[in-house]
């Protein structure tokens, strides 16, 4: 493999990421009219991937008005590249008529992409701006599920029949411009896919010659219902650019190119990375904080099972245990539901700085953020493991010293998710690797404090 390449696209990755953390620090150290001439700065050079990025780092009240200064034209493009999450909170307050001009420029494969996130009524009116073409190949890809290939096949392909000749195939590749295309694919009267030509043979060949004399014997198919992932991979560890994607009776859908794949595998680790804290990909930084309560909630629910199973295998001894080591037994909760918090923020905070998302300019806003959210959760918990603590040991004052250090830690717990990797960063060290042990260990030390100080005071 040559290594040349990969480490020009590293250093484009940094610069780019260096690029857009210096945006965002610019967007978010100014506001109102000082922050839309900003904005309106960058876009004039500005890539949609950027802007995309940048919006996504901005609360959402600032978010909607910076992307009111983006062209109608570009918003396509730009809500191709955002996350799912943060792309729907801007459609639902967009009115109408903006809506359906954005949505008869939308594509069958943009419309697919999304729709996996969109209430029925968005996709329904994006189907509706959409020409009877269009909609046939929707209803094509909306038939394989969210984890097949062929859901997102790529149907922008150069594709002939074989009585074609080497001089149209040559024509072709001159006329259109293709992302990752070194292919000609060739099909039958029923698009039947019978054969790949490509681009090097097909330049080395007479003019005249047919393209049913030049398929390439060592062609790979892939077929519409393989994983994602495996389709992903399969390209990654061959040499080619593109693989055609058929359906179960051969016929051409569309083509998997190398850039989908890196893009579908690069997906599939940072989803992995979210789901260890049990959020999305596609979770906004800036979600509102009831929704990011809501999400987190239940994850910190499925913790809260493992940590009362922990505190009941001590509370077996209890009989012969004084009341001191009562609170013992649920000391491991108190810490174990501050650690999932903070995770989930820290989580958030290293996606965030890894895009270069977060700047001096917006940590303060992302941190409000994230304390609501946890001053929720912590709130709900808080009753709930209260309730349940008292109930179990007979003690309302037990129940009330617990439900407010689970409280007093997740609240703790959310601000050091924010905080300690960005630390860290100054301290040129890597969050990624080190910000969950100094956040266990913060939760931990906050979380034991709170807990017997508080016994200390109501007991002693």
């Amino acid at each position: 493999m040559n290594h040349q390449p990969i480490s020009e696209d590293q250093d484009a990755t940094s610069i780019l990421q260096t690029e857009v953390s210096q945006a965002v620090q610019q967007l978010t150290e100014v506001e109102g009219e000082e922050q839309a001439e900003v904005f309106s700065e960058i876009l004039t050079e500005a890539e949609s991937g950027t802007v995309a990025i940048l919006l996504e780092s901005l609360p959402l009240d600032e978010r909607y008005e910076r992307w009111q200064q983006v062209e109608p034209e570009e918003r396509v493009d730009v809500l191709n590249l955002m996350r799912a999450d943060p792309r729907l909170g801007i459609l639902k307050k967009m009115p109408d008529e903006e809506l359906d001009f954005l949505f008869a420029q939308i594509s069958p494969e943009d419309l697919i992409d999304w729709s996996d996130s969109l209430p029925d009524s968005i996709t329904d009116r994006a189907l509706a701006q959409m020409g009877e073409r269009q909609r046939k190949h929707f209803e094509l890809y909306d038939q394989y599920d969210e984890n097949e290939i062929g859901r997102y096949a790529d149907h922008q392909m150069l594709v002939l029949n074989p009585d074609s000749t080497v001089a149209q195939g040559q024509r072709f590749f001159r006329r259109i411009d293709l992302d990752c295309n070194d292919h000609l694919f060739l099909v039958d009267t029923n698009d039947k896919y019978l054969g790949t030509v490509r681009r090097y043979d097909l330049y080395k060949a007479d003019s005249q010659a047919l393209l049913s004399t030049l398929i390439w014997p060592d062609s790979r198919v892939i077929s519409a219902d393989l994983s994602l992932i495996e389709a992903a991979e399969a390209i990654e560890h061959s040499r080619e650019l593109e693989f055609p994607v058929v359906d179960e009776h051969g016929i051409l859908i569309g083509r998997m190119t190398l850039r989908t794949a890196t893009a579908l595998v690069r997906e599939h680790y940072e989803s992995q990375l979210m789901a260890t804290a049990g959020m999305d990909e596609d979770d906004d930084l800036f979600a509102p904080i009831t929704v990011g309560a809501r999400r987190r909630a239940v994850w910190l629910g499925i913790n809260l099972l493992t940590a009362f199973l922990a505190s009941a295998t001590i509370g077996l001894f209890e009989d012969v245990l004084s009341q001191v080591v009562a609170l013992a037994v649920l000391m491991p909760i108190v810490a174990s539901m501050g650690g999932i918090a903070g995770s989930q923020s820290l989580t958030l905070m290293i996606r965030g700085m890894a895009m270069g998302q977060i700047s001096a300019g917006n940590v303060f806003s992302l941190m409000k953020n994230e304390l609501g959210i946890g001053a929720l959760n912590g709130t709900l918990w808080a009753v709930i493991i209260g309730l349940i603590a008292g109930w179990w040991f007979n003690d309302v004052i037990m129940g009330l010293i617990i439900g407010c250090a689970i409280l007093i830690n997740m609240a703790i717990a959310a601000i050091a998710g924010v905080m300690v990797p960005m630390l860290l960063q100054k301290l040129n060290q890597d969050a990624a690797l080190s910000g969950s042990v100094i956040l266990t260990t913060v939760t931990d030390v906050v979380g034991f404090f709170t807990f017997l100080g508080l016994a200390t005071l109501l007991y002693l």
